[in-house]
């Protein structure tokens, strides 16, 4: 670090010593301070100023006044200009504490608004010209007027600049502390999020391949000691949906592994409804009754909607086997100039009337999401018994950013 840094930070640590250090200048300064103009023709003897005893006096209060400055401005303000009308009015003269006073209109100015600054400054420097004018005889435009009176319009001027300057600094600093503050909530938020994303997928993906399993287990211990064959039957399908949901779960561990960004995370094949007739047969083989229709034109789909359309179908019947296997389900999926509809609706036991906003993790995942590409989600019991899901997609967004 170069010497002048150096000292520079240690006097912004110590303000006090630097005050000090700066009282001290003034006051030498005041004692050399050159004296009034020579008149022309008089004898010139030199143009050092002789303070008298109480002039030092006065300089000393006056200046050591500075040292407090930092910590009551205003104060130190009284004093100075108390001080330099005072040597004013008992020499009649041209004060030598012009500096100080000048010193402490620059504080005030750099710790108050603008307006008091310039209000203060105003006052200090009518004040001025009443005393010069009237104790010192001077006129209105001789140079002892007019010199106190800029060195105050500086003073007030540089004490202006530098609070205008901090508190230039102090809002770029706060947009930066904010700026951080909303990255690293922005960070926390997508961190959430895909924590949200990846539960979602691992639900859906094992949560349907284990209902079939626990189906097909029930089943092939039922009638394992009377019909061996069917038993071997509901054991295959067992292999066959464990294998489908290891091959499933090792895909998806494998994109989170995968070193990229979430968009080419979600660019990455994903099952969508051209699956449904898999999911359909994949019930069937478990023993569920059902039924499934497509309305309208079926078309290509944005991948995000494809995934949720399917996601939502395949978890609406999951909770039918699981919760209703003997029930009758029937999956409607219908297509509109520019909406998906997914509905999956079964006679099974249930409340009838109202809707229900579900406490599982399957409702809450399925609601999330059709929210995730800003679509609807309405399920509950319907009326004369069973379940109703039933989703409303948007099948022109793309991606949600």
């Amino acid at each position: 670090m170069r010497p002048q840094a150096w000292l520079r930070q240690k006097l912004l640590s110590r303000p006090y010593v630097a005050d000090t250090m700066l009282a001290a200048c003034a006051f030498a300064m005041a004692l050399v301070a050159p004296g009034p103009p020579v008149a022309p023709g008089a004898e010139w003897h030199g143009r050092m100023q002789h303070l008298t005893a109480h002039g030092i006096a006065l300089a000393a209060v006056v200046c050591g006044a500075l040292v407090l400055r930092r910590r009551w401005p205003r104060a130190v303000l009284a004093v100075t200009v108390a001080g330099f009308v005072t040597y004013d009015m008992i020499d009649g003269r041209r004060a030598p504490l012009d500096l100080a006073m000048a010193i402490a209109v620059y504080t005030v100015a750099s710790r108050c608004p603008r307006r008091t600054a310039w209000v203060y400054g105003e006052l200090v420097a009518l004040l001025v010209i009443v005393v010069r004018v009237v104790f010192g005889g001077t006129a209105w435009l001789a140079p002892d007027v007019l010199a106190p009176i800029a060195f105050v319009g500086m003073a007030t001027a540089a004490g202006d600049a530098l609070r205008s300057r901090r508190a230039y600094v102090a809002a770029v600093e706060e947009r930066a502390r904010r700026a951080e503050e909303t990255r690293e909530e922005e960070a926390e938020r997508r961190v959430m999020e895909e924590r949200l994303r990846i539960a979602r997928e691992l639900h859906d993906v094992l949560a349907h391949h284990i209902a079939l399993i626990n189906v097909q287990a029930q089943v092939a211990e039922h009638v394992l000691a009377t019909e061996p064959e069917q038993a071997r039957t509901a054991l295959g399908h067992v292999r066959h949906a464990g294998k489908e949901a290891l091959e499933e779960l090792r895909t998806t561990v494998g994109l989170l592994r995968r070193p990229g960004s979430r968009d080419e995370l979600l660019t990455e094949p994903a099952p969508g409804l051209d699956r449904l007739p898999e999911l359909v047969d994949s019930f069937t083989a478990a023993g569920l009754k059902l039924g499934w229709m497509v309305y309208g034109d079926p078309r290509p789909l944005p991948a995000p909607v494809d995934l949720a359309a399917f996601r939502i179908a395949q978890e609406a019947l999951t909770n039918v086997s699981k919760h209703a296997p003997r029930a009758t389900a029937t999956v409607r999926i219908s297509y509109t100039s520019d909406e998906v509809i997914v509905d999956v609706a079964d006679d099974g036991a249930g409340h009838p009337g109202g809707s229900s906003s579900g406490t599982g993790h399957g409702l809450i995942g399925m609601r999330e999401r059709a929210l995730s590409v800003d679509g609807t989600f309405l399920a509950g019991p319907v009326a004369g018994g069973g379940f109703r899901v039933h989703a409303v997609l948007p099948a022109s967004r793309k991606n949600r950013s």
